[in-house]
C-alpha cells in the first residue's frame, strides 16, 4: 500500500477534471514504472480506491425504495429526487479509479515479470474493474465519456459523453479481453476480480443492455451462458444470514467481495442504518440489535415497503435476517434498523467490517431466471426463481405464470434476496424500460418530471464545455 500512495501523490488529481486535467509527473512515469513489484503495489491501491467508490449507498440504492427515514442525520439528495445541476453528484471519483487503470494497462505489458501468468492475472483485474466502474457510471449518468489513456499531458483533449451504446460496447470488450487474459478458469481468490466475476459482470451488463438499450433475445442468451459459467463451484449457503456473517466472509455462496477488516477498513457503508447505543437504550431487545457505542449512524431506516415485501410470506427466513425492528415497553416501536451486515463485536466497539459483495450465487440464479422470463420461457424461470424461494422458506412460486407476473415476481424476489446489496436503483431501471413496472409509481419520492438518469454538476460543464447536461436537467 505504501507503494502505491508514495507512487500516487502526483497521480490522484490528475482526474479531477476529465475537465480540467492536471497531468501526470513525467519523472513519475520514468522512475516508478520498472518492475513487477511496482505492478502489483499499484494494483493493491487500485482495489483500495475501487472499494472506496463502491462504499456508497448514494449512486445505487438511494434513488430506489428500499430507504426511509432513519433516527438521525438528513436524507440524500438522491434520495430526495432533487437532483439539480447545482447539487449533481460529482463522477469524478470514479474516473479517478479509470485513471489509474489506464496507467496500468499503458505500463505494465512492458514490465517483465517472473511468470507470464502473473502479468496476464494483473492485467485482467484492472480490465474488469475499468469495466465494472463505467458499468456503474452508466447506470447512473447514461452517457459519460470514455477515458482510455492516463492523463498524462495537459495537451489532452477534453472528452465529450459518448452515446450509452457505445458505453456498453466499450465495457463488453473490457470484460471479454479481461475474461480471455485470466491465465486460470476457478475463483483463485475471492477478495480478487476473476474470470468467474467477469462473467457474472458480462451477466449483469448483457441484461442492461437487452432491456435498457433493446439489445434483444441474443444478449438475454448470452447473459444466461455467462451466468452459467459464473455459478461453477459456487453453492447457497443453507443458512441466508451466513452469507454475510464475518465468520464465513467469503462463503461458498459468494463469488468476488471487496474485503473490509477493523484495523484496514472497517466503516462499510451498512453503518448508516445502524443506531448508536444511546437510541436504543431503552429496547426490550438491545442485545440482538447491531448498534455501536460510535461509528454507527441510522440516516436510514429499511422502507416500510421492504417490510411488507418480507410479510408477503410469514415463512421468509430473510426478513430477521434482513431487518430488525427495536421495541420498548407496550411493543412501542422504537426504531427500524439493518440486520444483514451486523459487523464484528471488539471489546471496545462493533465494528462494520462486512465486506461488500459485488455478485454471489444467489443474485446468478436471479439473472438468469430474469434472462429466461424476458424470453418467455417462463416454466424454466420459475425454476431457477424457486432456487431462491426453497432456500427462503417461502416453497415453490404458485402465482401467474404469464411473462409479466414472473417478471414483477423475479423483481420482487430481487428485492427480498438482494436488499442492500447495491442492488435495487439499476434493477429498477432495468424493469422499467422493459415495461414490466413505472419506475416512478414504484418510488415514492419519483414524479413524472424527474429524469431517471444523475446531472452532471454545472462546475464540470462550466469547464468542459464539450460535456452536454443530462436531458431533462
Amino acid at each position: 500500500m505504501l507503494v502505491f500512495l508514495l507512487a500516487g501523490l502526483s497521480l490522484f488529481p490528475a482526474c479531477e477534471k476529465l475537465i480540467d486535467i492536471k497531468p501526470d509527473s513525467a519523472i513519475t512515469a520514468e522512475n516508478y514504472w520498472n518492475a513487477e513489484g511496482d505492478v502489483t503495489g499499484y494494483l493493491t491501491g487500485i482495489y483500495t480506491k475501487y472499494r472506496d467508490v463502491m462504499n456508497n449507498t448514494y449512486y445505487l440504492e438511494d434513488r430506489g425504495d428500499a430507504f426511509s427515514p432513519g433516527l438521525e442525520s438528513g436524507m440524500s439528495s438522491a434520495w430526495q429526487q432533487n437532483l439539480t445541476p447545482q447539487n449533481a453528484p460529482n463522477w469524478l471519483d470514479f474516473y479517478n479509479v479509470v485513471h489509474h487503470c489506464n496507467l496500468v494497462l499503458k505500463y505494465a505489458p512492458g514490465i517483465a515479470f517472473g511468470q507470464e501468468a502473473n502479468k496476464n492475472r494483473v492485467l485482467a483485474q484492472v480490465k474488469f474493474i475499468r469495466a465494472h466502474i463505467y458499468f456503474t457510471l452508466l447506470r447512473c449518468w447514461g452517457d459519460v465519456p470514455i477515458v482510455t489513456a492516463p492523463t498524462e499531458s495537459a495537451e489532452m483533449p477534453l472528452p465529450v459523453r459518448a452515446k450509452a451504446s457505445e458505453v456498453i460496447a466499450f465495457v463488453l470488450k473490457d470484460i471479454d479481453e479481461a475474461i480471455n487474459t485470466f491465465p486460470e478458469d476457478n475463483i483463485k481468490d475471492k477478495d480478487l476480480a476473476s474470470r468467474q466475476a467477469a462473467y457474472a459482470l458480462k451477466a449483469d451488463v448483457l441484461l442492461w443492455r437487452a432491456k435498457v438499450l433493446n439489445g434483444g433475445a441474443t444478449d438475454l442468451t448470452e447473459a444466461i451462458t455467462a451466468a452459467d459459467k459464473a455459478a461453477v463451484g459456487l453453492s447457497l449457503e443453507d443458512d441466508f444470514s451466513k452469507v454475510f456473517s464475518t465468520d464465513n466472509r467469503k462463503g461458498k455462496e459468494v463469488l468476488f467481495a471487496l474485503h473490509f477488516a477493523k484495523d484496514e477498513k472497517s466503516d462499510q457503508y451498512s453503518k448508516q442504518l445502524k443506531p448508536r447505543d444511546i437510541f436504543v437504550q431503552s429496547a426490550l431487545n438491545k442485545n440482538d440489535i447491531p448498534y455501536a457505542v460510535s461509528g454507527a449512524r441510522s440516516q436510514y431506516a429499511p422502507s416500510d415497503k421492504l417490510q411488507q415485501a418480507f410479510k408477503v410470506n410469514a415463512n421468509d427466513k430473510r426478513a430477521a435476517a434482513s431487518f430488525i425492528v427495536a421495541t420498548g415497553a407496550n411493543n412501542a416501536v422504537i426504531g427500524v434498523f439493518d440486520n444483514k451486515m451486523r459487523g464484528t463485536v471488539y471489546p471496545d466497539n462493533r465494528y462494520y467490517d462486512n465486506d461488500i459483495i459485488v455478485y454471489r450465487l444467489g443474485e446468478l440464479i436471479l439473472f438468469k431466471a430474469e434472462a429466461l422470463a424476458a424470453l418467455g420461457r417462463t416454466t424454466e424461470a420459475i425454476t431457477e426463481l424457486d432456487k431462491i424461494r426453497v432456500r427462503a422458506g417461502t416453497g415453490n412460486y404458485k402465482g401467474a405464470t404469464d411473462k409479466l407476473s414472473v417478471e414483477r415476481e423475479i423483481l420482487n424476489e430481487r428485492f427480498r434476496e438482494l436488499y442492500l446489496e447495491l442492488k435495487r436503483w439499476p434493477d429498477l431501471l432495468r424493469f422499467h424500460f422493459e415495461g414490466v413496472i413505472d419506475v416512478r409509481a414504484e418510488v415514492a419520492n419519483m414524479n413524472a418530471s424527474v429524469p431517471l438518469f444523475f446531472p452532471i454538476p454545472k462546475a464540470q460543464i462550466d469547464i468542459n464545455p464539450n460535456l452536454i447536461q443530462t436531458e431533462g436537467y
